[in-house]
């Protein structure tokens, strides 16, 4: 993210009326060596207004989320909206941050919920992706079994990045954020769960899901580039 967008993300942020504030021996540990603050200084930092701590998160999170946003939306264009949107958000909304899980696993929710928003507006697709299963008791999330990747694996090794990123991109929103944070981003099962704010089963049955989608388009799509080479 170029600094002219940073000060433009940051901008908007001020004007909803927060004010610089800074504490000396925090802002020194991070001019010495900034890899070394933990995120939590920084955001009580930037709790009191002060854009500069701010900016040092934008700074290590921007390519995470930016990969985020791109595997959560169609072209570059909207994964750079919803990162700008992402990042201006977090700002506004620091203040409500109670910090109960990590800075990372809030900024990830905000901008999976942008991405979902996004890809729901341009493609109407409102459609409930675990249908419950009804029984006397009432009604009951769908546990599958989590089961090996080994085949998928394969297909994603020797298959190329467009072909893949065509793959995720025909999957369905909630398929592709529940695939996107396990497998793109390497979380758990729990803190997957935790940013959509669903439960370990609903996580498990839509990967299942995911899996089964993601694996048949790749081989469509390999086979479709075969014939046509």
């Amino acid at each position: 993210m170029c600094a002219c967008v940073l000060q433009c993300i940051l901008g908007v942020a001020l004007h909803n009326g927060n004010q610089p504030m800074s504490r000396s021996t925090v802002k020194e540990k991070i001019k010495a060596k900034p890899k070394d603050v933990k995120d939590t200084e920084l955001v009580r930092l930037a709790k009191g207004g002060d854009t500069d701590a701010f900016g040092k998160l934008m700074l290590r999170y921007q390519n995470k989320i930016y990969r985020l946003a791109r595997r959560m939306t169609d072209t570059d264009e909207d994964a750079e909206d919803v990162l700008q949107e992402a990042f201006i958000k977090a700002f506004k909304s620091l203040r409500d941050f109670r910090e109960r899980s990590k800075f990372s696993t809030w900024l990830y929710r905000i901008t999976v919920n942008l991405g979902l928003m996004k890809l729901r507006r341009k493609k109407l697709d409102s459609v409930s992706l675990d249908e419950p299963i009804t029984t006397p008791e009432g009604a009951v999330q769908r546990d599958i079994e989590d089961d090996a990747l080994d085949p998928l694996e394969r297909l994603v090794e020797t298959e190329s990045l467009e072909i893949l990123d065509e793959a995720i991109n025909g999957l369905r929103a909630g398929y592709r954020a529940v695939f996107v944070l396990r497998h793109g981003e390497g979380l758990s099962t729990e803190e997957t769960a935790r940013i959509l704010k669903i439960t370990v089963p609903a996580v498990k049955s839509r990967l299942h899901r995911a899996r089964h989608v993601l694996r048949e388009k790749l081989l469509e799509l390999s086979r479709n580039q075969r014939d046509r080479g």
